[in-house]
């Protein structure tokens, strides 16, 4: 089921050519005046409908700020310039700019309540649509359930108590009412519960819909997260431990693991001078629900409500490193392609895997970047202008050391005064201020896990669908469940779960002990234990693999906020929060938007501490 807009963008440029200076020749007749009502009555108009509950999710999915940044994986540039007075982005600070105005807070509350209204809409209408089969009509019902349970589960995790409203508004009002975590909470499940009910399985129905798969997943976190009962304001209770690992053992049981971790996302090589251009797969049978990117991105045409929407896939494009800045670049080209360093690996992040046996650490992260073309006469270093060198098409010209095996100063670039004819970074200086002719400042490692090859250079032009739900985050749902308390699943104990999401990011040295940084957010030491789990599981082993497994993923905030960890980790592990950050207990929370409150009458309350 991919859903593009080709149909709405001819519509709407029709309409222009009629509106234009044409009254000469052309006398407008109305061919119809069917209304939304008289259409989304019928089967076609109510297929549409439903349709229409699905676009929204790429919006939602590209407005990550709240999800990525302020957390121990993902940071922003320039931290090192903190001590001359940067704050930095307020989402890594946690200050006062973190208030009810903020940007990121409107764009993410307006997308949630426009995808709930959305599917209101359906579930409202869904009796006056009388020439429609009642079996294909229930399934989706309950599709438009799933996606509004959905919305709902991203923003009573932001917000707490929130509006609740469950039927079509037809009306202009600005009453708006708060109802409580634990009353969305029973919602969102009971939701959850009749989508599953109804839904078909996978392979049974147009790829991209939700299906029963989709919605025990989606129940498996809930579960999870309502056990944890933040704040004892969700109606948790330890039997919710339970059904997140029944949920989570289903989802297991119908989504086999993909072998190659690699084989999860784009197919590339770490040199663009190398790259075979492979045909892509972004339906793997681990992936259990995926926003939909078509091959043709501009089939999308964008929001005309939303000046800012990206016509495709912008994952390729938003994550840290860059190579326009490297010698031997050749501008704004798909090679290395576009990466704005929206969003930065913490430094302590590399310092989770193990370089050598992870797999994941080479997926994830470019550790060279190559000249693509010749360079004559280059000077390695500015203090010895009378020193050059030639760069060959191919060479490399900027090389990232592991965290446990850092370059020596003998091992350094020409550069710093070093032997390399290249420059190395280590790890204690990723993304800092650092000059170098070889490349501009604040260099990360490229972090590549959604690259795309072949794709034009742009910010959102990539066609791979994004995957929200894979069967490997099932393992570690079940394995944090059993954790805090629930029975054994039908695999066992928490670290068999635990483990074998381990084991398949180690290949062919599944087994073996992988060996992480001891403490990952102190960068100078090289002290190292394995984070195969041996008797030692904890929260924080988990939330580690977490990290490895689902870098970028689209989850981190809402894992430390569930688990309590956000200000422990985050503190210890961003470097903006640990230098400027104020970080409080209330942060567990967001703001309520100001433009909601002041919209309403009588004005919504505020979360306390805003």
């Amino acid at each position: 089921m991919k859903i593009n807009n080709k149909g709405y963008i001819a519509a709407t440029l029709m309409l222009l050519l009629i509106s234009t200076s044409c009254s000469d020749f052309l006398e407008e007749e109305p061919i119809s005046i069917q209304t939304a009502d008289a259409y989304y009555a019928t089967e076609a108009g109510f297929e549409d409908l439903i349709k229409s509950n699905y676009t929204l999710l790429r919006d939602i999915h590209q407005a990550r700020n709240l999800v990525l940044q302020g957390t121990d994986m993902f940071t922003y540039i320039g931290w090192n310039e903190a001590a001359n007075g940067d704050q930095g982005h307020p989402l890594n600070a946690y200050d006062i700019r973190l208030n009810s105005s903020l940007g990121d807070l409107e764009a993410l509350w307006d997308l949630l309540y426009r995808q709930i209204g959305r599917s209101n809409t359906a579930i409202t209408r869904q009796v006056d649509v009388v020439d429609m089969d009642e079996d294909i009509k229930a399934i989706r019902v309950a599709e438009a359930k799933f996606l509004r349970a959905f919305a709902y589960f991203y923003a009573v995790q932001q917000w707490g108590d929130i509006p609740m409203p469950l039927q079509e508004v037809t009306t202009a009002t600005r009453e708006v009412t708060k109802i409580p975590a634990a009353e969305v909470y029973n919602q969102i499940i009971k939701d959850l519960e009749e989508a599953v009910a109804v839904l078909p399985t996978q392979g049974s129905t147009d790829y991209g819909r939700a299906t029963k798969g989709a919605a025990q997943f989606l129940l498996a976190r809930v579960y999870l997260t309502r056990g944890w009962n933040f704040n004892n304001s969700l109606g948790g209770t330890a039997a919710d431990f339970d059904r997140a690992v029944q949920y989570a053992d289903q989802v297991i049981s119908a989504y086999p693991l993909e072998p190659e971790y690699r084989n999860l996302f784009p197919l590339h090589s770490e040199n663009p001078l190398e790259e075979t251009f492979p045909e892509q797969n972004d339906k793997n049978p681990e992936i259990v629900f995926a926003v939909q990117f078509s091959e043709d991105v501009n089939s999308y045409g964008g929001d005309p409500s939303n000046n800012s929407a990206q016509p495709g896939n912008d994952y390729h494009s938003v994550f840290g490193g860059n190579a326009e800045d490297i010698p031997g670049e050749l501008g704004r080209t798909s090679d290395y392609n576009r990466h704005l360093t929206k969003f930065i690996t913490t430094p302590a992040m590399y310092r989770l895997f193990d370089p050598d046996i992870d797999t994941r650490y080479h997926l994830n992260f470019v550790d060279a970047q190559y000249a693509l073309s010749d360079v004559n006469d280059f000077v390695p270093n500015e203090a010895d202008p009378d020193t050059k060198i030639n760069i060959a098409k191919g060479d490399t010209v900027l090389l990232f050391r592991p965290w446990n095996d850092p370059a020596g100063p003998t091992e350094k670039g020409m550069d710093v005064g070093g032997s390399k004819r290249y420059a190395v970074i280590n790890n204690d200086e990723i993304g800092i201020i650092d000059l170098s002719p070889y490349h501009g400042r604040y260099k990360t490692p490229l972090m590549w896990k959604f690259w795309q090859p072949g794709i034009p250079y742009a910010d959102a032009e990539g066609t791979f669908d994004f995957a929200l739900f894979r069967s490997a985050e099932a393992y570690l749902i079940a394995a944090e469940a059993i954790l805090k308390g629930a029975s054994s699943g039908s695999l066992g104990g928490a670290e068999v779960y635990y483990n074998t999401i381990v084991d398949r990011a180690l290949g062919v040295d599944a087994g073996s002990d992988p060996l992480k940084a001891r403490e990952p957010a102190n960068l100078g030491s090289l002290e190292a234990e394995s984070y195969r789990a041996n008797g030692n599981l904890d929260i924080d082993m988990i939330l580690d693999e977490r990290a490895r497994e689902l870098l970028g993923e689209y989850s981190r905030w809402y894992d430390l906020k569930r688990t309590g960890k956000l200000e422990e980790r985050t503190e210890l592990m961003n470097p903006w929060t640990s230098q400027v950050g104020d970080i409080k207990e209330y942060h567990y929370l967001r703001p309520i938007p100001q433009h909601e409150i002041d919209r309403s009458i009588p004005s919504i309350s505020q979360n306390d501490g805003y």
